[in-house]
């Protein structure tokens, strides 16, 4: 697939989260907090990894190629919480 279309996959299903986590996060309770803590986590988390790995050299030798795999380490840290959050978790 080409890249553009990668990216908009990427932001299609980052959309899809973010009115998942909007819905809990409304509900103003204990869950909404932890979700609200457990968001900014993963964000850091998800970025520290793709920085270790961009600085291994682990994302390729091309600048597409960079592109391609930063693409795929966020797509499957939004699946992951697109599982998540559709089990109520």
């Amino acid at each position: 697939m080409s890249l553009a279309f990668d990216g908009w996959r990427l932001g299609a299903e980052a959309s899809a989260v973010i009115a998942m986590r909007l819905a809990k996060l409304a509900a103003g309770d204990a869950a909404a907090m932890v979700e609200a803590q457990r968001m900014i986590a993963e964000k850091v988390e998800a970025a520290v990894a793709l920085q270790s790995d961009a600085l291994a050299g682990r994302l390729g030798t091309t600048p597409a190629r960079r592109a391609k795999a930063t693409i795929g380490h966020y797509r499957r840290a939004v699946a992951k919480n697109r599982k998540r959050l559709r089990r109520g978790r």
